[in-house]
């Protein structure tokens, strides 16, 4: 998906293209308008920026624009048991759109919000997650990964109802940790911004629609990472070669797509 202020979708098509996919980047506007059809596609993907200057909300005014104008078209997108993938404000859209359906809601119904980081500026660091749902197909085979985060307000916040569902559901996805792995630290900068129990991602009760606020696309080769000089240096004095990429990140587009090989 494309539209004013999104500014993450060539780095996402490409993901895409190199798990194997053909990916188009589609403005919301040829949706609306026709010239583009949803039903021709089986992955969609709400890509990071800053979407309508986040002037109303972040994420909110591109979610209504998708409520007022293609709710049907989602529905049945989703009906279909098709994919979605948001990322950073990506996982605004959906939050605000109501896609994280538990097992006693249906879509459009929100559940979590997405607040101001506690530091109360923007955030822009590099993260570890750890995998922890066996439900989600984004995440199959997954452990801890490294990537980006880039953030005003990724704070994820939900009432405690709905975080114990959450959790009995196997819907808490990444959780913010530790190199080692360790998700139960919580202060800053392991958790970046605040968010509740560290959760970095969560998906919706078929584990086919995810969430994120950390950029996998932004994170594909080696050379992205800030401690690449040091790892190349490490690794040339092994004489081992250096992955080309950081495969945990691509695997979770590797994932989508081996979802239509099987």
């Amino acid at each position: 998906m494309s539209g004013y202020g999104i500014n993450c979708e060539r780095e996402s098509a490409y993901a895409f293209e190199l798990a194997g996919a053909e990916s188009e980047i589609v403005h919301i506007n040829d949706l609306i308008d026709g010239n583009k059809n949803m039903e021709d596609y089986h992955i969609m993907m709400f890509p990071g920026g800053f979407s309508y200057g986040d002037d109303t909300g972040s994420g909110n005014a591109f979610a209504n624009k998708m409520r007022n104008n293609l709710w049907p078209e989602l529905k049945k997108f989703i009906q279909e048991e098709k994919l979605i993938l948001g990322v950073c404000n990506g996982f605004q859209v959906m939050s605000n759109l109501g896609l994280f359906s538990l097992p006693i809601t249906e879509y459009g119904t929100r559940i979590n919000a997405m607040d101001a980081n506690d530091s109360n500026r923007y955030e822009c660091r590099w993260v570890n997650i750890k995998n922890n749902s066996e439900k989600c197909v984004f995440t199959r085979g997954l452990g801890i990964t490294h990537l980006p985060i880039a953030h005003g307000e990724g704070r994820f916040f939900c009432d405690g109802e709905i975080l114990e569902r959450l959790e009995d559901s196997d819907q808490i996805v990444f959780t913010y940790c530790n190199k080692e792995g360790d998700d139960t630290i919580q202060e800053y900068p392991i958790n970046p911004n605040g968010s509740l129990k560290n959760i970095a991602a969560i998906c919706d009760k078929t584990g086919r629609l995810m969430g994120m606020m950390p950029h996998p696309e932004r994170a594909i080769h080696s050379t992205s990472e800030p401690e690449f000089q040091l790892k190349k240096e490490l690794s040339k004095r092994k004489q081992e070669e250096v992955p080309e990429f950081i495969d945990s990140n691509l695997t979770i587009f590797r994932n989508a797509v081996d979802y239509y090989k099987a």
